[in-house]
């Protein structure tokens, strides 16, 4: 059995097709909703922009998922994630907010880390920030960056995140960049920093940045299937790479199961769980799409959240 408590966790769509004209009060209502129901964290995606080269979402070898495709056209509003979820924020009073993932060597590493921690103290230490390198070549040369050396901007930008985080006087040297006797302030709530989740499939960068940066890890492309397989693999690859298998959290999707009517059988969903968290995962993404007023939501996110309690051993509020 997992030392973590398991938590619950949606996904909120803070992206919408082309020609996109309703406004964003749903992303708003089901963040509210989520708080009040009980889930235990929220989660938005990024693009910065977009090219024209969209099936490589579909290549694993750029970092994409084999057969899948991207949810929206060159052309569709996504909302950068880091703003969004200071909207939520200030909407919200308990559920944690999430990126999954954020494309964080694109942003510059001090205002990147000034922008988390700001979001970290206005939220009461409520951010998790989930990163990965992405897929889209045209991010990294819109940026100005090169997207071959993707993994080493985003080590580097993390590096300088913790270091800013955690120094009250800091100082930092590496290829990229080197400075001394700098402060930065406020720092994160917790004493770490903002938890770091890295995702990634099972391998040697993977593994090296979930003992680096805190083993919190976001399975991608195969390796949040069959969990059952990759959370033992992953363990044994952490191990012997030196860090500690025992404090490895691992969020991934919860597969639901559906009546003959095609309806979401809740209850057998959660049968699931207990099997899941024995092999060491420990957050659930739940697949919500409903729609609805904030009440309408509310509700029906709670006939989630109480069998979900009720199986893991945890109290409702």
């Amino acid at each position: 059995m997992t030392k973590f408590t398991p938590q619950i966790s949606i996904h909120i769509l803070n992206f919408a097709p082309e020609g996109h004209t309703a406004g964003w009060k749903h992303l708003f209502d089901l963040a509210q909703a989520a708080d009040r129901a009980g889930i235990d964290r929220v989660m938005v995606s990024d693009h910065v922009v977009y090219g024209e080269e969209l099936e490589e979402y579909s290549k694993p070898e750029v970092g994409g998922r084999a057969g899948g495709t991207q949810p929206t056209g060159p052309d569709g509003h996504w909302l950068e994630p880091m703003t969004t979820l200071s909207v939520i924020a200030g909407m919200t009073t308990r559920v944690r907010l999430g990126t999954q993932i954020l494309l964080a060597a694109l942003r510059r590493p001090v205002i990147l880390a000034k922008s988390a921690a700001t979001l970290d103290v206005l939220s009461n230490g409520r951010l998790d920030l989930g990163i990965g390198v992405g897929w889209q070549k045209a991010e990294y040369d819109a940026a100005g960056l090169p997207f071959d050396k993707r993994g080493r901007l985003l080590d580097h930008s993390i590096e300088v995140c913790q270091t800013l985080w955690t120094q009250t006087r800091a100082a930092y040297s590496s290829p990229e960049l080197t400075f001394e006797r700098i402060h930065q302030a406020p720092k994160p709530v917790n004493a770490g920093g903002v938890p770091i989740w890295v995702s990634g499939t099972i391998r040697d960068t993977t593994v090296r940045r979930l003992v680096r940066f805190g083993e919190r890890w976001i399975p991608w492309g195969k390796d949040d299937g069959d969990m059952s397989e990759s959370i033992p693999k992953m363990k044994d690859a952490i191990a012997k790479a030196g860090g500690n298998p025992d404090n490895l959290q691992a969020s991934g999707p919860m597969p639901v199961v559906r009546d003959g009517n095609g309806a979401v059988d809740i209850a057998r969903t959660m049968d699931n769980v207990p099997a899941r968290i024995a092999n060491g995962q420990t957050d659930f993404a739940y697949p919500f799409w409903a729609q609805g007023s904030s009440a309408e939501l509310e509700a029906k996110l709670r006939a989630i959240v109480e069998p979900f309690r009720k199986v893991t051993g945890r109290p409702l509020d």
